[in-house]
């Protein structure tokens, strides 16, 4: 793997990348990457990694073969000297931060340079910000730690002065559709999920496996009708939605299954001491909840959608907008509330019970 097709992998974040190329002459000890999930950071933390590995803008650099081996296997995230670490809750706790601090003291295996990846640093209690920051400030010669956040809290502000910051914002509808052409999708189809992801193209490759996803979207599409100021009726709706969201689990369930199944074949080979197992487990489950927000965020936002058109019809025919305004705020409102890891059932059923018919 050259150069051109390490960074290749960064689709649609063109000012990042220059940001990041440029930064490899004389990198600092801590990057910050702030944007939300599916936007690249990941991707452009493994691309930065590679190309740290590999040498760029130092001297010494290893020759042509190995530069491409650190870049191929820093892409795949196999490289010895890319260590991510993720919290296994819903929070960066203390215990986190200790086990990155003694990783970064750890020398690296076979590049010159170690890079420590962060994820959801936004997380981070106070307490174990305030844990990592000496380790930030003064990190061994040899590590760079990537920090992975969806926004900066105001307690992070501090630790997030130490670093080079890079933003990544949501891909649009078109860069994302245009990635979904490019793995061979018809346009048409490509659009239709580039809505769906978000701005994620993570995401709208996920939700390509998925022949349920019209039906989702249609009985999301639907609610407003189907919304008579009771509770019996919002009952049966919030049941329904809830069961399609369960469904849509079953193409990362599947794509759960084969991870398993190659890790069980190696521990066969090899032992299952140091397999990674329960890393792996855990991240697969974080990866359900992470697709179960993302599924209410993806309903939310049709619901939404659904009010601002009964809005504008409404406006152009001289008619009354508030109530339309008003859902669409309070939709909002839930969106947001979603960060709390609230109860599903709990927040569908107050909130379409707050809502009028469209």
């Amino acid at each position: 793997m050259n150069d051109e097709a390490l960074w290749a992998t960064v689709v649609g974040q063109d000012a990042a990348v220059s940001l990041l190329r440029g930064a490899l002459v004389a990198p600092v000890h801590a990057f910050l990457f702030v944007g939300p999930p599916g936007a690249g950071r990941a991707e452009a933390a493994r691309a930065f990694a590679g190309a740290l590995f590999a040498g760029s803008g130092s001297e010494g650099e290893p020759d042509a073969e190995e530069a491409a081996r650190h870049r191929r296997l820093a892409v795949a995230g196999q490289h010895p000297d890319l260590i991510r670490v993720e919290p296994d809750g819903r929070a960066l706790l203390v215990a986190d931060t200790e086990r990155i601090t003694v990783e970064g003291w750890r020398s690296p295996v076979e590049a010159r340079r170690k890079v420590i990846v962060v994820d959801r640093f936004d997380t981070a209690e106070p307490e174990a910000a305030a844990s990592l920051l000496k380790t930030v400030e003064e990190p061994p010669a040899t590590t760079i730690f990537v920090l992975l956040a969806e926004e900066v809290p105001a307690e992070h502000v501090t630790i997030a002065s130490r670093c080079f910051r890079v933003d990544f914002p949501p891909l649009a509808d078109e860069v994302v559709a245009a990635a979904m052409v490019a793995d061979g999708m018809d346009a048409e189809r490509a659009a239709v999920l580039a809505e769906a992801a978000a701005g994620s193209i993570d995401r709208a490759r996920l939700l390509a496996e998925d022949p349920a996803l019209h039906g989702r979207r249609n009985a999301w599409h639907s609610v407003p009708s189907r919304l008579d100021g009771s509770g019996a009726a919002v009952a049966v709706i919030v049941e329904e939605l809830r069961a399609m969201i369960d469904g849509a689990q079953a193409p990362l369930a599947t794509r759960h299954e084969e991870e398993l199944a190659v890790l069980a074949e190696r521990e066969e080979a090899f032992g299952s001491r140091g397999s990674g197992r329960t890393e792996l487990v855990g991240r697969q489950k974080r990866e359900l909840r992470r697709l179960r927000d993302d599924e209410l965020r993806f309903g939310l936002a049709t619901l939404s959608r659904v009010y601002r058109d009964s809005a504008l019809a409404a406006s152009e025919a001289g008619l009354p907008v508030d109530a339309s305004a008003a859902a669409t705020a309070r939709i909002t409102a839930a969106t947001g509330d979603l960060v709390r890891n609230p109860n599903e059932t709990l927040l569908l059923q107050a909130l379409f019970l707050d809502l009028p018919m469209a």
